[in-house]
C-alpha cells in the first residue's frame, strides 16, 4: 500500500537523526581567552609599576630632605641680602623648591630674599644650611665662607662684611664670625657685603605683609 510506513520488527519507529551544525573548535577559543586575560593583567601591572616607580633621587642637604608637602610644625622667616660692590645681587626665587618636592628651607617668588623655615621638628638652622640647600636644589656649587659667597669669589682687595639685624628694633650690627654659622632666627635680616665700598648701614629690608 502506498504511503504506508514500515515499522521495525520491534514495532517501534527508528529514531530520527537530528542534523547538528559544525562543531566549534573549543581549544583555540580557550587558549585565546587565556591570552586575552594575560594581556590585561600585563597592562595593569605595567601601569601600576609606572605609577609607583620612584623618580630621580633628590639629595638630602645638611640633613634636610626634600619632601612632597610643606610643614607647619615649625614655621618662621629670616631674610638674606647680598651686596656686591654696593649693588644688590639677586637670590633665585626657587631655591629649595623643586617640581616634585620642597626642602625645609626654601624661597618663594612672591617674597624674594626671604628664607622660609618650615620644618616638622625643632632644630637649629644656619645660613650654611641654606647655602647647602641652595646648592642641592639648583645643582650648582654655592660655597659660603670668608672668601666665597655663592658664585662670588673675593679677590685680594675685597672683603666680606656681615651685618645682622635681629629684627627687634636695635638695628644691624657687624658680625665677625663664620658666615656659615649664623643661626636663622625669626625676622632676622642677614646682609653679606662684598666690599668695597662698605654700605653702612646696609639697606633696610621689609618683610612682605603676612610674614
Amino acid at each position: 500500500m502506498r504511503g504506508a510506513k514500515v515499522k521495525s520488527k520491534s514495532g517501534r519507529r527508528p529514531p530520527v537523526k537530528v542534523k547538528s551544525g559544525p562543531e566549534l573548535p573549543l581549544l583555540p577559543i580557550a587558549v585565546g581567552g587565556i591570552l586575552v586575560v594575560l594581556a590585561i593583567v600585563l597592562i595593569i601591572y605595567t601601569v601600576n609599576q609606572a605609577r609607583t616607580k620612584p623618580g630621580p633621587t633628590v639629595p638630602v642637604a645638611a640633613g634636610i630632605p626634600c619632601e612632597a608637602g610643606e610643614h607647619t610644625q615649625i614655621h618662621y622667616h629670616a631674610a638674606l641680602q647680598i651686596l656686591y660692590q654696593g649693588n644688590p645681587a639677586s637670590i633665585p626665587t626657587d631655591v629649595g623648591r623643586l617640581s616634585t618636592c620642597l626642602y625645609w628651607l626654601h624661597v618663594h617668588a612672591e617674597s624674594p630674599g626671604v628664607i622660609h623655615i618650615e620644618s616638622p621638628k625643632g632644630r637649629t638652622f644656619t645660613l650654611g644650611d641654606f647655602f647647602k640647600v641652595w646648592a642641592a636644589s639648583k645643582n650648582t656649587p654655592e660655597p659660603l665662607d670668608a672668601t666665597h659667597v655663592s658664585s662670588f669669589i673675593l679677590t685680594g682687595d675685597e672683603k666680606l662684611v656681615i651685618y645682622l639685624d635681629p629684627g627687634d628694633g636695635t638695628g644691624p650690627k657687624v658680625y665677625t664670625g663664620n658666615p656659615a654659622d649664623i643661626v636663622l632666627r625669626e625676622k632676622e635680616v642677614i646682609t653679606l657685603e662684598i666690599t668695597p665700598p662698605i654700605v653702612n648701614p646696609p639697606p633696610k629690608f621689609t618683610f612682605p605683609t603676612g610674614l
